[in-house]
């Protein structure tokens, strides 16, 4: 059973992996045995990378690349596979979100959200699909999120770049399946992180904040969701235990998309 789930030998991409769920992941699939490979959007944030997976013990491979940037991901592949090996595990990690009523959002703010969310991971993708299907398999893990299946106000770009995402997803396996190469998606809920640490704040009367609040009651759970509880469905989805398991958005929300909440 343990070796389904072992990565000894794989070269794995986790991109914007320096900090966060990104590198939560990176983190769980080398303790599965993975070679890890990340990226980022500039030095400092690479080198903050780096030592941090030193002071854990991890040997990873650190490297400057905008993922938006189809020309500069094309010779960071290429570098990679030069200096390591062929990537057989690429998890879409990097993305980012603007928080802006519709209305008051700009078509500029839209279109660098898509590009980061939905276009980055075809441009990434695009990238190493070629040298796996050469060498005869691939994993492809995209972080989608609970928006790829719900609305909110003030995340219509994300929503439209993680939706969008969703259906990448289902079509790199519907493309690529018959070349052994599984392409599935996580959703993450609501995970506790540095970014969204100040949703979680205790008021000045040491109240919760309300949406924190609202967060933890739409939750059977009845929590935040840590990097962490990312990580076996990452190895999972990552390793031979789901060679038949394509085109599938595994959702890690503490059954936020199952619940409708509790009566007033």
């Amino acid at each position: 059973m343990n070796n389904m789930f072992d990565l000894t030998g794989k070269v794995a991409l986790v991109t914007g992996a320096s900090y966060g769920i990104g590198y939560a992941i990176a983190k769980g699939l080398y303790n599965a045995g993975a070679k890890i490979v990340f990226n980022d959007i500039n030095e400092e944030l690479v080198n903050k990378g780096l030592a941090s997976y030193k002071t854990d013990g991890i040997e990873a491979a650190g490297y400057v690349c905008d993922v938006t940037d189809e020309a500069a991901v094309n010779a960071f592949v290429k570098r990679v596979e030069e200096e390591i090996a062929v990537i057989d595990i690429l998890v879409n990690n990097a993305g980012i979100i603007k928080r802006i009523p519709m209305c008051e959002m700009s078509a500029e703010d839209f279109r660098k959200v898509i590009d980061v969310d939905l276009n980055a991971p075809f441009i990434v993708s695009k990238a190493v699909i070629p040298s796996m299907i050469k060498k005869g398999h691939g994993k492809i893990i995209n972080i989608c999120s609970m928006m790829s299946e719900l609305g909110r106000e003030t995340v219509s770009a994300y929503a439209a770049a993680k939706g969008g995402l969703k259906m990448l997803t289902r079509n790199i396996c519907s493309e690529f399946g018959e070349h052994n190469i599984q392409c599935n998606g996580i959703g993450p809920g609501y995970i506790a992180t540095p970014q969204t640490a100040p949703l979680r704040e205790r008021q000045p009367d040491g109240s919760r904040h309300p949406f924190d609040s609202f967060i933890v009651a739409k939750t059977p759970a009845a929590r935040w969701g840590t990097p962490e509880d990312l990580v076996g469905p990452a190895v999972f989805l990552a390793s031979s235990a789901s060679d038949f398991v394509n085109g599938h958005i595994l959702y890690v929300d503490g059954g936020i998309l199952a619940y409708i909440g509790k009566q007033p």
